[in-house]
């Protein structure tokens, strides 16, 4: 049985004000006692999720959980205890096991002193028959970019089953850089102010994202699946290293990495990893779907090829880019997903098809589907562009004349990685739809292989995070949009304007995605300008038309 949750019930949770967290007070928040950044739930199944709170004490601190069916706690039972500890940060999780499957249930922690945190809303995933489940797919929020406001949209729906973060919840950057000083919002400063390193740097810019309203409420009101992209670590990692790591004056890789997974596992709603564990995860959402979550940075990534490396000091660009796609872009041996887990979701995919489950649904970090640039492009950049935008559509437009993508750090980078999991899928019979997120603007592709149709992405555009347009200021949005599609043939639309997040809604016959497009990210407001959608009926693996 399920319990609608109507609005009257949402008010009984709470809201939280609509003022900016400026630097000062997000760090005095993660300095505070008592329970200081809500909770959040997660990695839910048909009889468990994961409680998340976040309590600090003199030291370390038993909290009692309290769940119950109703939102004023009649009836409520205690799920368990957990302790917040010191050494972690005094984050508290707790699995709660032995509850019904498809079920809305109310969650509050207690600390012995018999305060309350805030009360938090989560669900168990459905089993059996299944006729619907509507998904939330969030990503790339850059705080000081602009508000949180698609958090804030979507918290106010009351038709999400579950949300998706498909990575760079965060980044690591020092203020000033990504955004820049004219860029960044007033009062979205983070803690540190320095790029974050070592692991009390991690620690506090948590702190700070999580001292966001908007954040908190979402977290507050739906349970999460998420996984890490590159930002949560450094720009463009890699298993061996990052583009925005020096290890001769930020030390060791692997360090920062166990550092970077260690506080992420502190600060989402996500089980901790014992050595060797792996990565990856999959959900099973009644007869309806399989839900598979990928790991694609620091597990088996290959460092991505470097074609301004391979142009370097070369007389014939041509053939320096014709040899660079023969043998470097080709190799076969450089991985994406590592051998381990691309053959854990070849065989993941056969089972979920021959349980008989209806769609495989492929969450995961970036852009699967194949982009080159508009010859054009090189047209479109403003006066003032920066030199490194003007240096990367030209060379993007050179490669494209010979068949190069313009994102080596995408699936773009890794043909061969991509051509064996599409592959895998056809195998299977999947019903595949990929989401994505890491390129900041909205995609839908056919995803093919030499073989015909594989399936579909639904690539998410970002919470704030500029996209393409802020490359290419100088073409009309809608141009540039017209101008990609037209160079690819896999692409069927695109966005490159506008900031928000994606709703995916699963019935047996078919999958919509809608994008939904806020009206602003520079001030408060949950106002849209509009949205899009696509749809793949199943059995099609192509999108309708």
């Amino acid at each position: 049985m399920t319990m609608e949750i109507g609005r009257r019930q949402l008010i009984q949770l709470g809201t939280f004000g609509l003022g900016a967290m400026s630097a000062s007070a997000s760090a005095t928040l993660a300095r505070a006692n008592g329970f200081t950044h809500g909770v959040a739930s997660g990695e839910p199944s048909q009889n468990s999720v994961l409680l998340w709170a976040r309590y600090v004490g003199s030291g370390d601190t038993k909290l009692t959980i309290e769940i119950a069916q109703i939102a004023d706690f009649t009836g409520a039972k205690v799920a368990g205890e957990v302790t917040a500890l010191a050494s972690r940060d005094h984050i508290a999780k707790f699995v709660v096991s032995d509850l019904d499957a498809n079920q809305w249930y109310f969650f509050r922690f207690v600390a012995p002193d018999g305060s309350k945190s805030t009360i938090g809303r989560t669900r168990t995933l459905p089993e059996g028959p299944t006729a619907k489940f509507n998904i939330g797919v969030f990503g790339c929020s850059n705080m000081p970019f602009g508000y949180f406001n698609a958090y804030a949209h979507a918290a106010e729906r009351s038709d999400l089953d579950l949300v998706m973060h498909t990575g760079d919840y965060l980044y690591e950057y020092p203020v000033g850089t990504y955004p820049s000083t004219k860029e960044a919002l007033e009062g979205r400063t983070l803690d540190p102010g320095h790029e974050i390193v070592q692991l009390a740097d991690y620690r506090l810019r948590y702190a700070a994202y999580r001292s966001d309203p908007d954040l908190q409420r979402i977290h507050q009101l739906y349970p999460m699946v998420a996984m890490w992209d590159d930002h949560e670590f450094t720009n463009d990692a890699h298993m061996s290293g990052a583009q925005n790591h020096q290890p001769k004056t930020e030390g060791d890789w692997e360090v920062r990495k166990r550092v970077a997974e260690q506080v992420y596992r502190e600060w989402m709603p996500v089980r901790d990893r014992e050595d060797g564990a792996p990565l990856w995860s999959k959900y099973q959402i009644g007869d309806l779907a399989t839900l598979f979550m990928t790991e694609s940075r620091i597990g088996g990534r290959s460092e991505p090829a470097d074609l301004a490396a391979a142009l370097q000091g070369q007389e014939n660009i041509q053939t320096a880019l014709e040899t660079f796609r023969d043998t470097i872009w080709q190799d076969p041996d450089r991985q994406m997903l590592g051998a381990v887990q691309e053959t854990w979701l070849n065989d993941a995919m056969r089972q979920s098809r021959a349980s008989g489950t209806k769609w495989q649904v492929w969450g995961q970090q970036c852009v699967m589907g194949e982009l080159k640039l508009p010859q054009e492009a090189v047209n479109w950049l403003a006066d003032d562009a920066p030199a490194f935008a003007k240096a990367r559509v030209a060379v993007g437009a050179l490669a494209a004349k010979v068949g190069l993508p313009i994102n080596l750090d995408s699936w773009d980078g890794y043909p061969k990685a991509r051509e064996r999991a599409l592959l895998g899928a056809q195998e299977a019979d999947a019903d595949l739809i990929v989401l994505s997120g890491d390129s900041h603007n909205g995609w839908a592709f056919n995803l093919e292989t030499n073989s015909g149709a594989a399936g579909v992405e639904f690539g998410g555009h970002s919470v704030t995070s500029p996209g393409l347009e802020s490359y290419l200021s100088g073409a009309d949005p809608a141009t540039a949009a017209r101008a990609v599609r037209e160079t690819n043939d896999q692409l069927q639309w695109c966005d490159t304007s506008n900031r928000g997040y994606m709703t995916v809604s699963l019935t047996p016959e078919k999958a919509t995605s809608t994008w939904h497009f806020l009206d602003t990210i520079r001030a408060k407001s949950t106002t849209m300008k509009g949205s899009e959608s696509r749809t793949v009926m199943r059995g099609q693996r192509r999108l309708a038309v």
